[in-house]
């Protein structure tokens, strides 16, 4: 039996500084749901390929299962936690509740801080298929997308 290699992560969640001792081996997604209470965080397939453990290190959309907590060591972490905070995030919830944009919930985090960074960080115009692109790399089994796609749409066209 080899030993437990630990490691102290120091970052920053959602503006608040973390400081914690973890296994080298720690998923960064693990790490947001243990150590920073970050709820938001899910699990879907733990292969990057859902989005539903979507979360923004740096200000850029990367999928925390597939990073290892050290990893994040230094760097900013915001979850939909932190973009709910912000009147932009506030904006996207409202535009997910009015359009029926979710159901289970599971996968709307994702969805939410791709879209967030999206609006964020796009050139203007933001064209459908920037929505589309930007969308593409989540998956959701409730909703069939339109109502997702239709939040996003009315999201850039309040942005104008």
């Amino acid at each position: 039996m080899q030993p437990q290699r630990r490691t102290i992560v120091t970052t920053a969640v959602n503006g608040t500084p973390v400081e914690t001792l973890v296994d080298v081996r720690t998923t960064l997604a693990d790490f947001l749901r243990e150590e920073a209470g970050c709820t938001s965080v899910h699990l879907g397939c733990e292969h990057g390929v859902c989005g539903a453990c979507t979360v923004l290190l740096d200000g850029l959309p990367v999928r925390s299962c597939l990073r290892l907590a050290p990893q994040a060591a230094g760097h900013e972490i915001t979850t939909l936690e932190g973009i709910m905070q912000t009147e932009r995030g506030k904006t996207i919830g409202q535009a997910f509740v009015e359009q029926f944009a979710m159901q289970c919930g599971f996968c709307t985090a994702g969805f939410a801080l791709s879209l967030y960074h999206l609006l964020e960080s796009a050139p203007e115009p933001i064209l459908d298929r920037d929505i589309h692109e930007t969308l593409g790399g989540h998956i959701c089994r409730c909703t069939g997308y339109v109502s997702i796609v239709e939040a996003a749409q009315r999201l850039r066209d309040q942005s104008e």
